[in-house]
């Protein structure tokens, strides 16, 4: 574990050395910021204590910008080749991969926690949902952490960060939109099995402050398929190496 954390801490301060974490941070917060105070069906509009306004444009705003810090994750590792130097130090791949996830998870988990001014004046406002609230941020980690670990694992793939950050993408809309909107036109278990791959019901689930088994298993399950697979693919440029 302690080899996991240095390697997360060396990621956030490249983050923070690079200024791309103050980007990231400023633009989160200032588009969500905006579309839902002042632009749109901002909360006001909507006449009651509810931050669903802001978890439904968190939800896309994250789509977009975590494959943006994903990218650069181990696409830049193989593109400046200083991947085989971390591996020939007492590091595994799992370890490796398993801190940089971590990387990201942390800096999504702090402009979350600047958000919470947000929660505190709609609280404010009116008497609000409490635990709706709580798990629409907890639907939003989930979300988060699925999208970084397919966007790992796409910049595993290639030594080219926008390759990587299109890959991430491509990979995150079927789970984001395409699943869901062709389980429509498939009835019985293909349906069922398109319906169940769609992130974007797994997340509605629980920012409507349903917690279900089947909703974690869901989320925890894409995390680690996309580390496993992030880390078989290093391992594999490790064997023909």
């Amino acid at each position: 574990m302690t080899i996991i954390w240095i390697i997360t801490r060396r990621e956030l301060k490249s983050f923070f050395d690079s200024l791309l974490a103050y980007i990231f941070i400023i633009a989160f917060l200032g588009f969500t910021g905006l579309l839902t105070w002042i632009i749109g069906r901002t909360v006001f509009m909507m006449q009651e204590a509810s931050l669903q306004q802001f978890f439904g444009v968190a939800y896309w705003s994250l789509f977009f910008f975590i494959p943006a810090l994903a990218m650069k994750l181990l696409a830049e590792e193989r593109g400046n080749g200083t991947l085989e130097l971390i591996l020939t130090k007492p590091v595994s791949d799992i370890q490796l991969v398993s801190g940089k996830f971590l990387a990201i998870l942390i800096l999504v988990l702090l402009s979350l926690v600047l958000t919470l001014p947000y929660y505190i004046t709609v609280a404010k406002i009116g008497p609000i949902d409490h635990g709706a609230t709580i798990m629409g941020y907890l639907g939003l980690i989930l979300m988060s952490g699925a999208y970084i670990s397919i966007g790992v694992f796409a910049s595993s793939l290639t030594n080219n960060q926008i390759v990587a950050f299109l890959l991430a993408l491509f990979i995150g809309i079927f789970f984001h939109l395409l699943f869901g909107f062709i389980s429509q036109y498939f009835p019985g278990f293909i349906g069922n099995t398109l319906s169940y791959l769609s992130l974007s019901n797994h997340y509605e689930s629980i920012i409507r402050g349903v917690v279900d088994t089947k909703d974690l298993i869901y989320f925890l399950s894409i995390i680690a398929l996309g580390l496993f697979g992030a880390e078989q693919v290093i391992a594999k440029r490790n064997i023909t190496n």
